[in-house]
Protein backbone atom coordinates (compact mmCIF):
# COMPACT_ATOMS: atom_id res chain seq x y z
CA UNK A 1 0.00 0.00 0.00
CA UNK A 2 2.81 2.15 0.78
CA UNK A 3 4.27 1.89 -2.56
CA UNK A 4 1.01 2.47 -4.42
CA UNK A 5 0.92 5.83 -2.61
CA UNK A 6 4.94 6.47 -3.12
CA UNK A 7 5.85 9.85 -4.92
CA UNK A 8 7.52 7.85 -7.19
CA UNK A 9 4.09 5.68 -8.26
CA UNK A 10 2.40 8.93 -8.51
CA UNK A 11 4.87 10.94 -10.75
CA UNK A 12 5.57 7.92 -12.87
CA UNK A 13 1.40 7.72 -13.25
CA UNK A 14 1.47 11.22 -14.34
CA UNK A 15 4.28 10.34 -16.87
CA UNK A 16 2.11 7.53 -18.10
CA UNK A 17 -1.12 9.66 -18.40
CA UNK A 18 0.78 12.34 -19.96
CA UNK A 19 2.56 9.44 -22.55
CA UNK A 20 -1.04 7.89 -23.12
CA UNK A 21 -2.24 11.67 -23.79
CA UNK A 22 0.47 12.33 -26.89
CA UNK A 23 0.24 9.13 -28.25
CA UNK A 24 -3.46 9.12 -28.43
CA UNK A 25 -2.94 12.93 -29.71
CA UNK A 26 -0.85 11.27 -32.72
CA UNK A 27 -3.31 8.83 -33.29
CA UNK A 28 -6.03 11.63 -34.06
CA UNK A 29 -3.81 13.51 -36.65
CA UNK A 30 -1.53 16.10 -34.65
CA UNK A 31 1.81 16.56 -35.29
CA UNK A 32 3.67 14.16 -32.81
CA UNK A 33 6.75 12.24 -34.05
CA UNK A 34 7.48 8.62 -32.94
CA UNK A 35 10.92 10.77 -31.70
CA UNK A 36 8.81 12.70 -29.55
CA UNK A 37 7.18 9.40 -27.73
CA UNK A 38 9.99 7.14 -27.88
CA UNK A 39 12.20 9.61 -25.81
CA UNK A 40 8.83 10.21 -23.22
CA UNK A 41 9.15 6.49 -23.02
CA UNK A 42 12.04 5.86 -22.25
CA UNK A 43 12.28 7.68 -19.40
CA UNK A 44 8.69 7.21 -17.95
CA UNK A 45 10.08 5.81 -14.52
CA UNK A 46 13.80 7.67 -14.76
CA UNK A 47 12.85 11.04 -12.62
CA UNK A 48 14.97 13.30 -10.74
CA UNK A 49 12.89 14.60 -7.80
CA UNK A 50 15.84 16.89 -6.45
CA UNK A 51 15.27 18.74 -10.33
CA UNK A 52 11.56 18.65 -9.60
CA UNK A 53 11.85 20.33 -6.09
CA UNK A 54 14.12 22.98 -7.37
CA UNK A 55 11.50 23.98 -10.33
CA UNK A 56 8.51 23.59 -7.41
CA UNK A 57 10.12 26.20 -5.29
CA UNK A 58 10.68 28.67 -8.03
CA UNK A 59 7.28 27.92 -9.87
CA UNK A 60 5.18 27.13 -6.90
CA UNK A 61 3.15 24.81 -9.03
CA UNK A 62 3.94 20.55 -8.30
CA UNK A 63 2.67 20.22 -12.11
CA UNK A 64 4.77 22.32 -13.89
CA UNK A 65 7.79 21.44 -11.70
CA UNK A 66 7.24 17.80 -12.91
CA UNK A 67 6.53 18.88 -17.07
CA UNK A 68 9.55 21.23 -16.49
CA UNK A 69 11.64 18.31 -14.74
CA UNK A 70 10.29 15.67 -17.83
CA UNK A 71 10.76 18.33 -20.59
CA UNK A 72 14.60 18.96 -19.39
CA UNK A 73 15.09 15.22 -19.86
CA UNK A 74 12.92 14.87 -23.29
CA UNK A 75 13.95 18.14 -24.94
CA UNK A 76 12.37 16.83 -28.36
CA UNK A 77 9.14 15.76 -26.67
CA UNK A 78 9.27 18.89 -24.32
CA UNK A 79 6.63 20.73 -26.87
CA UNK A 80 3.96 18.07 -26.21
CA UNK A 81 4.32 17.10 -22.75
CA UNK A 82 0.77 18.27 -20.97
CA UNK A 83 0.01 19.47 -24.15
CA UNK A 84 -3.99 20.77 -24.03
CA UNK A 85 -4.46 19.51 -20.54
CA UNK A 86 -5.11 20.81 -17.27
CA UNK A 87 -2.89 19.92 -14.38
CA UNK A 88 -6.20 17.91 -13.05
CA UNK A 89 -5.67 15.83 -15.89
CA UNK A 90 -2.60 14.38 -14.05
CA UNK A 91 -3.77 14.74 -10.47
CA UNK A 92 -7.20 13.41 -10.66
CA UNK A 93 -6.25 10.78 -12.93
CA UNK A 94 -3.66 9.20 -11.08
CA UNK A 95 -5.66 9.34 -7.45
CA UNK A 96 -8.31 7.60 -9.88
CA UNK A 97 -5.79 4.68 -10.58
CA UNK A 98 -4.33 4.82 -7.44
CA UNK A 99 -7.57 4.51 -5.53
CA UNK A 100 -8.31 1.48 -7.69
CA UNK A 101 -5.17 -0.24 -7.00
CA UNK A 102 -5.84 0.00 -3.65
CA UNK A 103 -8.95 -0.64 -3.22
CA UNK A 104 -7.88 -4.22 -4.84
CA UNK A 105 -5.17 -4.57 -2.02
CA UNK A 106 -7.72 -4.03 0.61
CA UNK A 107 -10.01 -6.99 -1.20
CA UNK A 108 -7.60 -9.01 -1.02
CA UNK A 109 -6.57 -8.65 2.68
CA UNK A 110 -10.31 -8.53 3.65
CA UNK A 111 -10.47 -12.36 1.78
CA UNK A 112 -8.12 -13.36 3.17
CA UNK A 113 -9.58 -12.72 6.57
CA UNK A 114 -12.86 -14.02 6.16
CA UNK A 115 -11.55 -17.10 5.59
CA UNK A 116 -9.09 -17.30 8.09
CA UNK A 117 -12.14 -16.14 10.41
CA UNK A 118 -14.40 -18.81 9.37
CA UNK A 119 -11.70 -21.24 9.63
CA UNK A 120 -12.23 -20.33 13.23
CA UNK A 121 -15.63 -20.09 13.58
CA UNK A 122 -15.59 -23.95 11.95
CA UNK A 123 -13.01 -24.97 14.68
CA UNK A 124 -15.17 -24.03 17.51
CA UNK A 125 -18.85 -24.26 16.15
CA UNK A 126 -19.89 -26.32 18.84
CA UNK A 127 -17.96 -25.19 22.21
CA UNK A 128 -20.39 -23.32 24.02
CA UNK A 129 -20.10 -19.70 25.78
CA UNK A 130 -21.38 -17.06 27.50
CA UNK A 131 -23.70 -14.92 25.08
CA UNK A 132 -23.70 -11.50 26.11
CA UNK A 133 -26.03 -8.62 25.82
CA UNK A 134 -25.76 -4.88 27.27
CA UNK A 135 -22.26 -6.65 28.43
CA UNK A 136 -24.52 -8.82 30.69
CA UNK A 137 -24.20 -12.54 31.07
CA UNK A 138 -27.44 -13.72 28.56
CA UNK A 139 -28.41 -16.75 26.60
CA UNK A 140 -25.35 -19.13 25.62
CA UNK A 141 -23.81 -18.99 22.12
CA UNK A 142 -20.65 -20.78 21.13
CA UNK A 143 -17.08 -19.33 20.04
CA UNK A 144 -17.71 -20.40 16.37
CA UNK A 145 -20.92 -18.65 16.42
CA UNK A 146 -19.96 -15.58 17.85
CA UNK A 147 -16.95 -15.54 14.82
CA UNK A 148 -19.76 -15.45 12.23
CA UNK A 149 -20.86 -11.95 13.78
CA UNK A 150 -17.36 -10.61 13.10
CA UNK A 151 -17.31 -12.35 9.77
CA UNK A 152 -20.58 -10.99 8.61
CA UNK A 153 -19.78 -7.56 8.93
CA UNK A 154 -17.47 -8.00 6.86
CA UNK A 155 -19.15 -9.86 4.29
CA UNK A 156 -20.98 -6.46 4.17
CA UNK A 157 -18.02 -4.83 3.98
CA UNK A 158 -17.18 -6.67 0.79
CA UNK A 159 -20.32 -6.21 -0.82
CA UNK A 160 -19.60 -2.78 -1.07
CA UNK A 161 -15.82 -2.70 -1.75
CA UNK A 162 -16.55 -4.81 -4.62
CA UNK A 163 -19.82 -2.58 -5.70
CA UNK A 164 -17.36 0.55 -5.69
CA UNK A 165 -14.25 -1.07 -7.81
CA UNK A 166 -17.33 -2.22 -10.21
CA UNK A 167 -18.31 1.43 -10.55
CA UNK A 168 -14.98 2.83 -10.33
CA UNK A 169 -14.67 5.84 -13.46
CA UNK A 170 -11.63 7.50 -15.07
CA UNK A 171 -11.64 11.41 -15.31
CA UNK A 172 -10.83 11.21 -18.61
CA UNK A 173 -9.72 14.34 -21.30
CA UNK A 174 -12.11 16.93 -20.04
CA UNK A 175 -10.17 20.00 -20.00
CA UNK A 176 -9.69 23.30 -17.56
CA UNK A 177 -13.50 23.05 -16.43
CA UNK A 178 -14.66 19.97 -18.10
CA UNK A 179 -15.78 21.48 -21.45
CA UNK A 180 -13.41 20.44 -23.20
CA UNK A 181 -12.62 23.56 -25.13
CA UNK A 182 -8.83 23.59 -25.75
CA UNK A 183 -8.90 19.87 -27.39
CA UNK A 184 -11.37 21.12 -29.45
CA UNK A 185 -9.60 24.09 -30.73
CA UNK A 186 -6.34 21.67 -30.59
CA UNK A 187 -8.66 19.13 -33.29
CA UNK A 188 -10.13 23.00 -35.01
CA UNK A 189 -13.36 21.90 -34.14
CA UNK A 190 -13.99 18.03 -34.78
CA UNK A 191 -16.09 17.53 -31.90
CA UNK A 192 -16.11 13.30 -33.13
CA UNK A 193 -11.89 13.19 -32.42
CA UNK A 194 -12.28 15.24 -29.38
CA UNK A 195 -14.92 12.36 -27.50
CA UNK A 196 -12.18 9.74 -29.64
CA UNK A 197 -9.06 11.51 -27.61
CA UNK A 198 -11.30 10.70 -24.20
CA UNK A 199 -12.23 7.16 -25.20
CA UNK A 200 -8.90 6.31 -26.42
CA UNK A 201 -6.76 7.70 -23.24
CA UNK A 202 -9.23 5.92 -20.75
CA UNK A 203 -8.61 2.79 -22.39
CA UNK A 204 -4.75 3.28 -22.33
CA UNK A 205 -5.11 4.36 -18.61
CA UNK A 206 -6.98 0.31 -17.56
CA UNK A 207 -10.48 1.68 -17.72
CA UNK A 208 -13.81 1.03 -19.43
CA UNK A 209 -15.58 3.52 -17.93
CA UNK A 210 -14.93 7.39 -17.41
CA UNK A 211 -17.56 10.52 -15.80
CA UNK A 212 -19.79 11.40 -18.03
CA UNK A 213 -19.63 15.06 -17.38
CA UNK A 214 -16.57 16.31 -14.97
CA UNK A 215 -15.67 20.40 -13.83
CA UNK A 216 -11.74 20.73 -13.32
CA UNK A 217 -12.23 17.66 -11.13
CA UNK A 218 -14.72 14.50 -11.31
CA UNK A 219 -16.77 14.55 -8.77
CA UNK A 220 -15.50 14.73 -4.50
CA UNK A 221 -18.84 12.85 -4.25
CA UNK A 222 -16.94 9.52 -5.40
CA UNK A 223 -14.09 10.36 -2.88
CA UNK A 224 -17.21 9.73 -0.36
CA UNK A 225 -17.95 7.03 -1.07
CA UNK A 226 -14.41 5.45 -1.16
CA UNK A 227 -13.73 6.76 2.23
CA UNK A 228 -17.20 5.42 3.06
CA UNK A 229 -16.35 1.94 2.53
CA UNK A 230 -13.22 1.78 4.39
CA UNK A 231 -15.08 3.68 6.82
CA UNK A 232 -17.26 0.61 7.11
CA UNK A 233 -14.27 -1.66 6.84
CA UNK A 234 -12.75 0.27 10.07
CA UNK A 235 -15.66 -0.17 11.73
CA UNK A 236 -16.30 -3.98 11.32
CA UNK A 237 -12.41 -4.54 12.64
CA UNK A 238 -12.61 -2.25 15.77
CA UNK A 239 -15.88 -3.90 16.37
CA UNK A 240 -13.97 -6.99 16.29
CA UNK A 241 -11.22 -5.52 17.97
CA UNK A 242 -13.16 -4.58 20.84
CA UNK A 243 -14.80 -7.51 21.38
CA UNK A 244 -11.59 -10.14 21.36
CA UNK A 245 -10.01 -7.30 24.24
CA UNK A 246 -13.06 -7.93 26.27
CA UNK A 247 -12.58 -11.26 25.97
CA UNK A 248 -8.84 -11.74 26.64
CA UNK A 249 -9.59 -9.66 29.80
CA UNK A 250 -12.33 -12.19 30.90
CA UNK A 251 -9.01 -14.68 29.88
CA UNK A 252 -11.35 -16.79 27.55
CA UNK A 253 -8.95 -16.11 24.27
CA UNK A 254 -5.92 -14.17 23.72
CA UNK A 255 -4.74 -13.10 20.40
CA UNK A 256 -1.14 -14.32 19.41
CA UNK A 257 1.72 -13.71 21.63
CA UNK A 258 5.41 -13.94 20.98
CA UNK A 259 7.64 -16.34 23.25
CA UNK A 260 9.72 -13.10 23.76
CA UNK A 261 7.31 -10.54 23.94
CA UNK A 262 7.18 -8.00 26.39
CA UNK A 263 3.86 -7.08 27.73
CA UNK A 264 4.58 -4.19 29.92
CA UNK A 265 8.29 -3.11 30.78
CA UNK A 266 6.97 -2.66 34.77
CA UNK A 267 4.56 -5.60 34.74
CA UNK A 268 6.40 -8.40 33.90
CA UNK A 269 3.64 -10.91 34.21
CA UNK A 270 1.35 -9.01 31.66
CA UNK A 271 0.21 -10.23 27.88
CA UNK A 272 -1.38 -7.03 27.01
CA UNK A 273 -4.05 -7.52 23.58
CA UNK A 274 -1.70 -4.72 21.79
CA UNK A 275 -2.34 -6.12 17.94
CA UNK A 276 -6.47 -5.98 18.94
CA UNK A 277 -5.82 -2.38 20.82
CA UNK A 278 -3.45 -1.13 17.26
CA UNK A 279 -6.58 -2.46 15.19
CA UNK A 280 -8.95 0.04 16.94
CA UNK A 281 -6.95 2.69 17.22
CA UNK A 282 -6.12 2.35 13.31
CA UNK A 283 -9.87 1.87 12.20
CA UNK A 284 -10.65 4.80 14.75
CA UNK A 285 -8.31 7.07 12.84
CA UNK A 286 -9.50 5.99 9.41
CA UNK A 287 -12.84 6.55 10.39
CA UNK A 288 -12.23 10.06 11.67
CA UNK A 289 -11.05 10.62 8.31
CA UNK A 290 -15.02 10.45 6.46
CA UNK A 291 -16.03 13.99 7.89
CA UNK A 292 -13.49 15.99 6.34
CA UNK A 293 -13.75 14.19 3.26
CA UNK A 294 -17.58 14.89 3.39
CA UNK A 295 -16.93 18.49 4.03
CA UNK A 296 -14.92 18.67 0.93
CA UNK A 297 -17.51 17.31 -1.54
CA UNK A 298 -19.96 19.71 -0.03
CA UNK A 299 -17.75 22.92 -0.12
CA UNK A 300 -16.95 22.30 -3.78
CA UNK A 301 -17.22 25.54 -5.82
CA UNK A 302 -19.07 25.73 -9.00
CA UNK A 303 -16.27 23.36 -11.21
CA UNK A 304 -13.71 23.39 -8.81
CA UNK A 305 -12.21 25.53 -5.28
CA UNK A 306 -8.32 24.29 -4.30
CA UNK A 307 -9.15 23.85 -0.63
CA UNK A 308 -10.07 19.93 -1.40
CA UNK A 309 -5.99 19.63 -2.93
CA UNK A 310 -4.13 19.31 0.85
CA UNK A 311 -6.62 17.43 2.94
CA UNK A 312 -7.04 14.79 -0.09
CA UNK A 313 -3.84 14.51 -0.20
CA UNK A 314 -3.31 13.71 3.79
CA UNK A 315 -7.09 11.82 3.99
CA UNK A 316 -7.12 9.43 1.25
CA UNK A 317 -3.41 7.45 1.20
CA UNK A 318 -3.92 7.57 5.27
CA UNK A 319 -7.11 5.98 5.25
CA UNK A 320 -6.26 3.59 2.63
CA UNK A 321 -2.74 2.74 4.76
CA UNK A 322 -4.42 2.42 8.10
CA UNK A 323 -7.11 0.10 6.83
CA UNK A 324 -4.54 -1.91 5.21
CA UNK A 325 -2.70 -2.38 8.38
CA UNK A 326 -5.72 -2.91 10.24
CA UNK A 327 -6.65 -6.34 8.22
CA UNK A 328 -2.56 -7.15 8.15
CA UNK A 329 -2.88 -6.87 12.06
CA UNK A 330 -6.74 -8.65 12.11
CA UNK A 331 -5.50 -11.65 10.19
CA UNK A 332 -2.35 -11.93 12.30
CA UNK A 333 -5.18 -12.31 15.16
CA UNK A 334 -7.08 -14.30 13.64
CA UNK A 335 -4.17 -16.74 12.16
CA UNK A 336 -2.80 -17.54 15.98
CA UNK A 337 -5.55 -17.05 18.21
CA UNK A 338 -5.65 -18.77 21.38
CA UNK A 339 -8.98 -20.30 22.63
CA UNK A 340 -9.48 -21.30 26.85
CA UNK A 341 -12.21 -23.77 26.83
CA UNK A 342 -12.04 -24.23 30.57
CA UNK A 343 -12.18 -20.94 31.65
CA UNK A 344 -14.81 -20.41 28.98
CA UNK A 345 -16.80 -23.50 31.13
CA UNK A 346 -15.89 -22.15 34.39
CA UNK A 347 -17.54 -18.37 33.76
CA UNK A 348 -20.64 -20.31 31.69
CA UNK A 349 -21.44 -22.70 34.89
CA UNK A 350 -21.38 -19.58 37.15
CA UNK A 351 -24.00 -17.98 35.06
CA UNK A 352 -25.69 -21.47 34.13
CA UNK A 353 -27.53 -22.05 36.95
CA UNK A 354 -29.72 -18.99 36.21
CA UNK A 355 -30.18 -19.46 32.34
CA UNK A 356 -31.74 -23.52 33.39
CA UNK A 357 -34.69 -22.22 34.96
CA UNK A 358 -36.34 -22.15 32.64
CA UNK A 359 -35.98 -25.35 31.68
CA UNK A 360 -36.00 -26.46 35.07
CA UNK A 361 -39.72 -24.65 35.72
CA UNK A 362 -40.63 -26.39 32.73
CA UNK A 363 -39.37 -29.99 34.36
CA UNK A 364 -41.04 -29.72 37.43
CA UNK A 365 -44.87 -28.50 35.35
CA UNK A 366 -44.40 -31.56 33.28
CA UNK A 367 -43.71 -33.64 36.67
CA UNK A 368 -46.96 -32.35 37.97
CA UNK A 369 -46.25 -29.08 39.60
CA UNK A 370 -48.36 -25.62 39.84
CA UNK A 371 -46.31 -23.44 37.62
CA UNK A 372 -47.03 -20.47 39.49
CA UNK A 373 -45.91 -21.78 42.56
CA UNK A 374 -42.87 -23.31 41.23
CA UNK A 375 -42.32 -19.93 39.54
CA UNK A 376 -42.41 -18.40 43.03
CA UNK A 377 -40.23 -20.95 44.56
CA UNK A 378 -37.37 -20.27 41.70
CA UNK A 379 -37.23 -16.48 42.17
CA UNK A 380 -36.79 -16.44 45.64
CA UNK A 381 -34.33 -18.93 45.47
CA UNK A 382 -32.87 -17.23 42.64
CA UNK A 383 -32.37 -13.69 44.24
CA UNK A 384 -31.04 -15.14 47.74
CA UNK A 385 -27.90 -17.25 45.44
CA UNK A 386 -27.86 -14.08 43.19
CA UNK A 387 -27.11 -12.38 46.93
CA UNK A 388 -24.60 -14.70 47.92
CA UNK A 389 -22.36 -14.04 44.72
CA UNK A 390 -22.74 -10.26 44.85
CA UNK A 391 -22.08 -9.82 48.27
CA UNK A 392 -20.66 -12.50 49.60
CA UNK A 393 -18.20 -13.95 46.51
CA UNK A 394 -19.59 -17.38 46.73
CA UNK A 395 -20.08 -19.41 44.37
CA UNK A 396 -23.58 -19.78 42.81
CA UNK A 397 -25.01 -22.13 44.99
CA UNK A 398 -29.12 -21.95 43.29
CA UNK A 399 -28.99 -25.92 42.02
CA UNK A 400 -28.31 -26.87 45.99
CA UNK A 401 -30.92 -24.79 46.66
CA UNK A 402 -33.37 -26.03 44.54
CA UNK A 403 -32.45 -29.73 45.41
CA UNK A 404 -33.49 -28.66 48.85
CA UNK A 405 -36.76 -27.73 48.36
CA UNK A 406 -39.64 -30.11 48.21
CA UNK A 407 -41.33 -28.66 45.43
CA UNK A 408 -38.39 -30.05 42.64
CA UNK A 409 -38.23 -33.89 44.44
CA UNK A 410 -37.41 -36.05 41.12
CA UNK A 411 -36.64 -32.97 38.60
CA UNK A 412 -33.03 -33.91 37.33
CA UNK A 413 -31.80 -30.48 38.51
CA UNK A 414 -28.02 -31.16 37.23
CA UNK A 415 -29.21 -32.87 33.56
CA UNK A 416 -30.21 -29.22 33.53
CA UNK A 417 -26.99 -27.74 33.52
CA UNK A 418 -25.67 -29.33 29.80
CA UNK A 419 -24.70 -25.77 28.04
CA UNK A 420 -25.48 -27.46 24.96
CA UNK A 421 -29.47 -27.29 25.82
CA UNK A 422 -29.13 -23.38 25.36
CA UNK A 423 -27.14 -23.02 22.23
CA UNK A 424 -29.97 -23.36 20.15
CA UNK A 425 -29.13 -23.50 16.43
CA UNK A 426 -25.92 -21.83 16.92
CA UNK A 427 -23.78 -25.20 15.09
CA UNK A 428 -25.55 -25.56 12.74
CA UNK A 429 -26.31 -21.87 11.42
CA UNK A 430 -22.51 -21.73 11.67
CA UNK A 431 -22.55 -24.92 9.10
CA UNK A 432 -24.76 -23.14 6.80
CA UNK A 433 -23.22 -20.24 7.29
CA UNK A 434 -20.14 -21.29 5.69
CA UNK A 435 -21.59 -23.26 3.14
CA UNK A 436 -23.70 -20.27 1.97
CA UNK A 437 -21.95 -17.32 2.45
CA UNK A 438 -17.91 -17.91 2.89
CA UNK A 439 -17.97 -20.87 0.11
CA UNK A 440 -18.77 -18.93 -2.53
CA UNK A 441 -16.00 -16.05 -1.65
CA UNK A 442 -13.19 -18.69 -1.57
CA UNK A 443 -14.30 -20.00 -5.25
CA UNK A 444 -14.43 -16.05 -6.45
CA UNK A 445 -11.32 -15.65 -5.15
CA UNK A 446 -9.35 -18.45 -4.38
CA UNK A 447 -5.86 -17.02 -5.99
CA UNK A 448 -6.00 -14.38 -3.34
CA UNK A 449 -6.10 -16.50 -0.39
CA UNK A 450 -2.89 -18.13 -0.24
CA UNK A 451 0.19 -15.96 1.43
CA UNK A 452 1.32 -14.59 4.79
CA UNK A 453 -1.16 -12.03 7.03
CA UNK A 454 2.19 -9.36 6.25
CA UNK A 455 3.15 -10.12 2.67
CA UNK A 456 2.98 -7.68 0.53
CA UNK A 457 1.81 -8.25 -3.30
CA UNK A 458 0.75 -5.53 -5.06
Amino acid sequence: MAGIWSAQTKHSTWRRLWLALAESEQELGLQITDKQLSEMRATVDDIDFDLAAQFERERRHDVMAHVETWGTQCPAAKPVIHLGATSCFVTDNSELLQIKQSLLVIRRRLVQVIDQLAKFAVEYRDLPCLGFTHLQAAQPTTVGKRATLWCWDLLLDLEELEHRIDTIRFRGVKGTTGTQATFLSLFEGDHAKVQKLDQLVTEKMGFTARHAVTGQTYSRKFDSQVMGTLNGIGQSCHKAGSDVRILQHKKELEEPFEKKQIGSSAMAYKRNPMRSERVCALARFAMTLQAGTDATMATQWMERTLDDSAIRRLSVPQAFLAIDACLILYRNITDGMVVYPKTIEKHLNEELPFMATEEILMAGVRAGGDRQDLHERIRVHSQAAAAEVKQQGLPNDLISRLQQDDGFTGIDLAGALDARKYIGRAPQQVDAFVAEQIEPVRQRYRDELDGDAEAVRV
